[in-house]
């Protein structure tokens, strides 16, 4: 069954739903016909759900040249990225800092490496979800998720962004499966600007743009935010997950995904742990040391920092 929402090969982002439910069946036309531009419709088919805050090792991903996706355990993945830089277009050639950078990461093994740490990703959620099963005591039929939605709805892709935990009518809900994982150090964190926090009061977009100079304690008054990075703290000291002494993550998840897309990060970046007005170039990123001091800034976006009072870096 297709997906409810994808995106086909032509970049096309497209639907499929069928006329609503009432009463527990398919209503009619009239019943469904709100007026001349609403109807209810239902999902034919699965969403997909991309977890705001967070980044996750790849399992699999296209290789350059290839229309699939190809397993990270592969060995077509090692020999790639024992050279990703050759054979780019011209207009997409990395900085050579940012080279530099990355040829100093990528020791042999790097693919099975990023495979071995997204399955602990993967085994991590699978566990997660099944523990939420049974403390519920329900079973899969029965189980529903919570999804917060922050200000962009739906990704590139067609997939929810969100905050997703189990749906839990009373009672406290534990911390969302984008916290938990990020506190258990199986994946990292990824602050994109403005999807950082989904219970923050709707507002017109310019008022959203932290203030220059401002960075470091807001991030620290957003308990969201302050929580996620904290945990992740932890985790780095504790040396577990991607940290783990045995076999760190040597790429980030989505350094993998621009080299193999051979197309630069396009991002700009704010330093949480400073106070300063300076917006990091996308190739710069790395300048920040901590992932968790990163808040990305999608460059369709720079502009309203910049008529706040922020300075592009020269």
């Amino acid at each position: 069954m297709a997906k409810a929402i994808e995106q086909l090969k032509s970049g096309l982002i497209v639907g499929h739903a069928g006329l609503g439910f009432r009463d527990g069946v398919t209503g009619s036309v009239r019943q469904q016909v709100h007026d001349g531009d609403t109807i209810n419709v239902r999902a034919l088919g699965n969403f997909g759900v991309r977890f705001l805050g967070v980044d996750a090792p790849e399992i699999s991903f296209k290789l350059p040249g290839e229309g699939g996706f190809t397993g990270l355990s592969n060995i077509k993945w090692e020999r790639y990225l024992s050279d990703p830089f050759t054979n780019w277009p011209h207009e997409s050639r990395l900085d050579k800092d940012l080279i530099d950078y990355l040829k100093a990461k990528i020791k042999p093994g790097v693919a099975l490496n990023h495979y071995r740490h997204a399955t602990q990703a993967e085994d991590e959620l699978e566990k997660e979800v099944s523990k939420d099963l049974e403390d519920l005591g329900q079973s899969g039929e029965e189980f529903q998720f919570f999804l917060a939605f922050a200000y962009e709805i739906m990704d590139r892709y067609g997939r929810l962004l969100c905050f997703i935990n189990r749906y839990q009518p009373e009672g406290e809900r534990p911390l969302s499966y984008n916290e938990r994982l990020l506190q258990a150090g199986v994946i990292s964190p990824y602050f994109i600007w403005p999807n950082i926090n989904p219970f923050r009061e709707k507002k017109p977009l310019i008022n959203a743009v932290i203030e220059p100079k401002k960075a470091k304690e807001e991030a620290q008054k957003e308990p969201l935010l302050r929580k996620a990075r904290e945990g992740f703290r932890k985790a780095r000291r504790e040396g577990r997950g991607i940290f783990s002494p045995e076999g760190p993550l040597q790429l980030e998840p989505f350094e993998i995904r621009f080299l193999a897309g051979q197309r630069p990060p396009t991002r700009w970046v704010i330093d949480l742990s400073k106070n300063d007005d300076i917006l990091i170039k996308p190739q710069k990123y790395y300048t920040i040391k901590n992932q968790e001091d990163r808040l990305y800034i999608p460059e369709e976006y720079v502009s309203l920092f910049v008529e706040k009072g922020w300075k592009r870096q020269q």
